[in-house]
C-alpha cells in the first residue's frame, strides 16, 4: 500500500498581533524567500509553546512544532486534542490554505476539504452554482460534476433550496451541502474538520456512514478531526493526538482516545475542599478534605457519560464515631439537583475511626450527559450535621456512549438529563 500523506518536520509559527516585519524591504525579502524560493522565513524567531491557558512570553507562537507522520492510502485517521492543540492548523496546511513555516508535506492525489462552515462557498451564488464552483476547484470537469449533481443534492437534503443563494442557508444546511460536495467529487484524500458537530444527529450518522464507504469501499484516505470520541472510535482505525502544537501520541484509535482523555486529568488530580465555605453551623466532628475522580483501578479519570466513576472523598475524623452517614448531591449549572446519593438509602449508619480516612461512592455507569455540574457533600453523626459543602465542587462530564451503540448519547441534552436503561417493544407482549 502506498503512502498518501507524509509530514516531514512540519512546524507553523504565527506572530501575535502585527504580522509585518515593520519594513517593506524585509516584507519583500520574506515573501521572496518563503513563497518563491520555498526556504525558511529569514525573520523567524524562537516563539512560545502553543498553550492557550498561559500568558504568552513571546510575540511568536508555534501553532505546530516538529510534526512527523505518514498516512497510507485508504487509512482513516482521527486527529484529536483539546481546543487550540493545532488540529485545524494541521489540516489547513495539508489543504494548502496556508503554508508551513518549516518542513515539507507530500500528498498523493486530489484533496477534498471541509474545514469550516461554508468553506469555498460564495454567499451570493446558489447552492447549485457553488457545487459547480467547488467541483472546478477540485479539478473536475463540468460533465463529471453534472453526473454527480443529483447524488450530491439528494445526500445534502437541500433540494428545496438548491437554487437559493447560500447566504440564506442555516449553518447546518451549509455543512450538509459542503460535506456532500467534498465527499462526492472523488477526492483521493478527504479532510473533515469539526464542522460535522454543527449538523443534526441524522446528518452526522449519514456523514459518518459516507466516510466509511469512501474509505473502506472506495479505498480513499480520510483525516477526521472531532471532539466526538464515539464517532472517532467508530470511524477511525488510527488516532493522532496533539497537545500544545506537538504530536504526543500516534497509534490504534482506542489507545489514542484513552491517551487523550488522560491529558485532561491533571486538573482533576485532587480537588481541595478543606477550606471551601460551609453551609450553616457544623459540629466539625467529621470534615471533608479533598475529592478525587477515579476509575475501577483507582487511577485518575476524566469523567464521561457512561463510564464507571468512583468519587473518593478524603475526610478527617476528630474522634472515633458511631452512627456516621454521608450524602452526595449532583447539581446542574442552574443549581437544579440531578442526583442524590445518600448512604442511608443503601446501608446502615457505620463507625469511623479517628484520623484521616477515605470514603468512596461508586457509580457503575455515569448517567449524566456532557456538561458542567456541581457536587455537594453532607456528613452527619447520628443524623446531626457534622459538615456540609453546598454544590461548590466542580464536575465536568465529557460526551460518551452510554447505551453502547457506537455513538455519543443524546447530544442535544447536554447537562440537562439523567439517563437510565430502558427498552422499547413493537407489537404485543406474549
Amino acid at each position: 500500500m502506498s503512502t498518501a500523506i507524509e509530514f516531514n518536520n512540519i512546524s507553523k509559527q504565527y506572530r501575535l498581533g502585527l504580522v509585518s516585519t515593520k519594513t517593506l524591504s524585509h516584507d519583500l525579502n520574506r515573501w521572496w524567500q518563503t513563497a518563491v524560493l520555498h526556504k525558511e522565513d529569514p525573520y523567524l524567531k524562537i516563539g512560545s509553546t502553543n498553550d492557550r491557558s498561559k500568558a504568552a512570553d513571546s510575540e511568536y507562537v508555534w501553532a505546530l512544532k516538529d510534526i512527523n507522520f505518514k498516512v497510507e492510502q485508504g487509512d482513516v485517521v482521527g486527529i484529536i486534542g483539546k481546543n487550540g492543540a493545532g488540529k485545524s492548523t494541521l489540516l489547513k496546511l495539508l489543504s494548502r490554505v496556508t503554508g508551513p513555516t518549516t518542513g515539507t508535506i507530500r500528498a498523493k492525489g486530489r484533496i477534498g476539504s471541509l474545514l469550516e462552515v461554508g468553506t469555498g462557498f460564495h454567499p451570493e451564488m446558489t447552492g447549485r452554482e457553488n457545487i459547480y464552483m467547488n467541483g472546478a476547484i477540485l479539478g473536475m470537469t463540468k460533465q463529471e460534476i453534472t453526473k454527480k449533481l443529483d447524488e450530491i443534492v439528494d445526500f445534502s437534503g437541500c433540494e428545496r433550496y438548491i437554487d437559493t443563494p447560500v447566504k440564506r442557508y442555516s449553518s447546518g444546511m451549509m455543512v450538509r451541502l459542503g460535506f456532500a460536495v467534498a465527499a462526492h467529487l472523488d477526492p483521493e484524500i478527504l479532510v473533515v474538520d469539526e464542522v460535522l458537530a454543527v449538523g443534526d444527529a441524522e446528518f452526522q450518522k449519514k456523514a459518518i456512514g459516507k466516510m466509511q464507504d469512501v474509505s473502506r469501499g472506495e479505498g480513499r484516505t480520510v483525516l477526521f478531526v472531532s471532539h466526538n470520541m464515539a464517532a472517532v472510535k467508530r470511524l477511525c482505525g488510527r488516532g493522532i493526538v496533539l497537545k500544545n502544537g506537538q504530536l504526543c501520541f500516534d497509534g490504534p484509535i482506542n489507545n489514542a482516545v484513552d491517551y487523550y482523555l488522560q491529558i485532561g486529568i491533571e486538573k482533576y488530580a485532587s480537588i481541595l475542599v478543606a477550606d471551601m465555605p460551609r453551609m450553616g453551623p457544623c459540629t466539625d466532628e467529621i470534615r471533608f478534605m479533598d475529592v478525587d475522580f477515579l476509575d475501577k483501578e483507582n487511577n485518575p479519570i476524566l469523567p464521561y457519560c457512561g463510564c464507571f466513576l468512583r468519587i473518593r472523598v478524603k475526610v478527617r475524623v476528630n474522634d472515633r464515631k458511631e452512627g456516621c452517614g454521608f450524602s452526595m448531591g449532583i447539581y446542574d449549572s442552574t443549581g437544579t439537583q440531578m442526583m442524590t446519593l445518600p448512604t442511608y438509602a443503601i446501608m446502615e449508619d457505620f463507625r469511623m475511626e479517628k484520623g484521616v480516612q477515605y470514603i468512596y461512592c461508586d457509580i457503575p455507569r455515569l448517567p449524566l450527559t456532557m456538561g458542567y455540574y456541581k457536587i455537594g457533600l453532607w456528613a452527619g453523626v447520628h443524623k446531626i450535621k457534622a459538615d456540609q459543602i453546598d454544590s461548590l465542587i466542580s464536575l465536568e462530564v465529557q460526551d460518551g456512549d452510554f447505551f453502547k451503540k457506537g455513538r455519543n448519547t443524546t447530544p442535544g441534552a447536554n447537562g440537562r438529563v439523567v439517563l437510565c436503561d430502558y427498552g422499547w417493544k413493537i407489537g404485543e407482549f406474549e
